[in-house]
């Protein structure tokens, strides 16, 4: 049966904002080169979650994980994600869908983003 991963964030009018999430999508890409891997966007960016579900269901993905880009499951996690996982079910009836847990309240992730915090300032930033 063929994966697809969908990671989904907010989204923003400045596209260096997506550059964090497109380059976890090339480490999934990587890391597990069977899968299909879209990033989507709830708004202020392309794709949204609609055409992205449409073109991995187009692509032959039958089981999709969808992977909440967020700290925490607020708002968007709690109440819009849910409506658009909805909308993409009944759209591709042949499609398994099923959602992570935000990645912000993986203890890995909380672990990393401690250790983040306790780094020197200078050792932290990005040119």
């Amino acid at each position: 049966m063929k994966q697809g991963i969908l990671l989904f964030g907010h989204g923003s009018r400045d596209p260096r904002w997506r550059e964090p999430i497109e380059a976890v999508a090339r480490a999934v890409e990587a890391r597990a080169p069977h899968a299909a891997v879209r990033c989507a966007y709830l708004e202020l960016a392309e794709p949204d979650f609609a055409s992205a579900v449409h073109e991995l269901a187009e692509a032959g993905v039958q089981q999709l994980r969808v992977v909440p880009m967020f700290l925490g499951m607020g708002k968007h996690a709690r109440e819009d994600l849910p409506g658009l996982v909805d909308a993409a079910r009944a759209n591709h009836s042949g499609l398994q869908i099923e959602v992570s847990g935000a990645v912000g309240e993986s203890p890995e992730v909380i672990g990393l983003l401690a250790e983040l915090a306790l780094r020197p300032a200078t050792a932290a930033r990005n040119p």
